[in-house]
């Protein structure tokens, strides 16, 4: 079992930046690929990056590409989204989840096994 919790939302200028990030509990996060999510209000759910376990790759959604970039920090459990040059349009509740290693469909939250409890992320123009 694995438990996610995200922190690090609130509210930021257009423009502007803002980290959140993602702690784990379990011994075998590095074995998991990390995804971002979000969900506006009143829109479906939608892929935002994802860092694979081992070499950790990173793929990003087009919409935040050049603007978001995913990390992780193995040792601590935790994985982060840097989010640059913020728009209106990333407001949504950010979700971070995780995938345990096999299959290669990375951009689809229905292969995610574990999900956190979600973070505001809120960007006025």
């Amino acid at each position: 079992q694995v438990q996610l919790v995200e922190s690090g939302g609130g509210l930021v200028q257009a423009g502007g930046s803002l980290t959140v990030s993602c702690t784990a509990s379990g011994r075998t996060f590095s074995s998991y690929a990390m995804g971002w999510f979000r969900q506006a209000p009143g829109k479906e759910r939608e892929f935002v990056a994802v860092i694979t376990w081992g070499i950790g790759s990173t793929y990003y959604a087009d919409s935040v590409k050049g603007r978001f970039t995913i990390s992780r920090d193995n040792a601590k459990n935790t994985v982060y989204l840097q989010m640059n040059s913020l728009k209106p349009e990333d407001t949504a509740v950010y979700y971070c989840a995780a995938k345990r290693p096999g299959g290669l469909v990375y951009t689809a939250g229905t292969t995610y096994d574990y999900w956190g409890q979600g973070t505001q992320v809120t960007v006025s123009s």
